[in-house]
């Protein structure tokens, strides 16, 4: 059995492994907690614990999914609030947890209207017994512009409130971010300067999955009407990466430390998380469609994963992959690379001659006697759409060749 060390410390506290619930519906009370450790997760975000004057009124039905073929869904839409229990409950769910399980990470996340409940919420956390808070400036499903995305979208209110949030406590403090915003570096920027010691991103994409197209309405349909709100699972992840290579990217945010979140449902998006500079990801919709017990296969993926690229340590793969992210004027394109059909593998369906002759350049061919493909290297540009739709993996990079004037270029190196 293959054993690497997966624990690693964020922001001054020690994780037994990087996998943390998110601040979300599976994080929502002591029991599912309590599950949630004994099954093995590293750590537990509470769901958002808001101060005691502002109510929280769920609709019904509040999900919806996106579907793709036969996939399960790709997609969440999600209409939830925060923690609905009320401030007492959820500060007696925190302190039993922690007497518990005192080895296990406990995250607090709060959310207040003004810079006075954030104060307060914070010091209450701590009492509590949290080892970290996570500010919520991001949900985009609140009822008040005073609260979630909206905070979020504007650096100024988002350095006070860090900023009062260390006047209450003297925990360590991520600032978790909306991606509904064009640029995140100036909002992360301002959290880091009222006080925020890392960064958790992404909160959830602001979205209308569905509509019924009978009632001509979205959904899920609340007495005939739908709004827009949260969206999360596996079609988010390119997203997530995305901002969270960008803050990384950011001059003095090289080393910025992150809780990566957005569409994690294996080690291997795990992997791309932490190779990009989080340090531990956390995982809500793929828990709702499988349960805890997938942190099993993501831990065991992900200590294979290290011996294979011979790392004891997780930390030594944090931001291994920033460096290789390069702002598209600065990519090689001295060359291109021509498809390989492996005819042996290939079922003649035709989906890469179809792909090529109606969405890229022609290229590929179709031997009618042979019921095969060839490519046609005079048309073929190199864009590999052909491998990307071939349902058996019978075409791979082939030959690389130089433009015109261009250098050489090791092909070990473009494929």
């Amino acid at each position: 059995m293959i054993n690497k060390d997966l624990s690693i410390d964020f922001l001054g506290v020690h994780f037994d492994n990087p996998f943390c619930l998110s601040s979300s519906p599976v994080g929502n009370c002591y029991e599912m907690c309590k599950k949630a450790y004994d099954t093995g997760w590293g750590g537990v975000v509470f769901k958002t614990i808001g101060p005691k004057h502002f109510e929280i009124d769920e609709v019904s039905p509040r999900f919806d999914t996106l579907d793709k073929e036969d996939t399960s869904f790709v997609g969440f839409k999600n209409m939830e609030q925060i923690a609905e229990h009320s401030l007492e409950e959820n500060l007696a769910d925190l302190k039993r947890l922690k007497t518990e399980y005192p080895n296990k990470v406990l995250i607090a996340s709060i959310m207040g209207t003004n810079e006075q409940d954030w104060v307060d919420l914070a010091q209450l956390v701590e009492a509590a017994g949290a080892d970290m808070i996570e500010m919520n400036l991001s949900c985009p499903q609140m009822t008040s512009h005073a609260m979630g995305s909206d905070v979020g979208a504007n650096p100024e209110l988002c350095k006070k409130y860090c900023a009062a949030v260390k006047r209450g406590s003297s925990l360590p403090m991520m600032a978790k971010m909306t991606p509904n915003i064009t640029n995140m570096v100036p909002a992360a920027q301002a959290s880091l300067a009222g006080g925020a010691d890392g960064i958790a991103t992404i909160n959830t994409v602001k979205s209308v999955a569905n509509l019924d197209l009978k009632r001509k309405v979205g959904l899920p349909v609340i007495n005939g009407k739908s709004s827009i709100s949260g969206y999360s699972g596996k079609a988010v992840k390119p997203i997530a990466l995305r901002f969270i290579q960008e803050l990384r990217a950011a001059k003095g945010l090289e080393h910025l430390p992150i809780s990566g979140i957005g569409g994690i449902e294996t080690w291997e998006d795990a992997a791309e998380f932490i190779l990009l500079g989080s340090s531990t990801v956390q995982v809500t919709t793929a828990v709702m469609q499988y349960g805890y017990r997938i942190v099993e296969d993501m831990k065991n993926g992900l200590m294979h994963y290290m011996a294979e690229q011979g790392v004891d340590h997780l930390q030594d793969l944090v931001g291994l992959a920033n460096h290789n992210m390069l702002p598209a004027e600065e990519l090689d394109r001295s060359y291109k690379v021509y498809p390989k059909i492996d005819l042996d593998k290939c079922i003649g369906c035709g989906r890469c001659y179809i792909s090529c002759f109606d969405g890229a350049h022609q290229a590929m061919e179709w031997d009618d006697d042979k019921r095969q493909p060839f490519c046609n290297q005079d048309k073929c540009v190199g864009c590999q759409l052909c491998a990307l739709v071939c349902p058996v993996g019978a075409i791979t990079y082939g030959k690389v060749e130089m433009k015109p004037g261009r250098q050489g270029v090791p092909a070990e190196k473009v494929i």
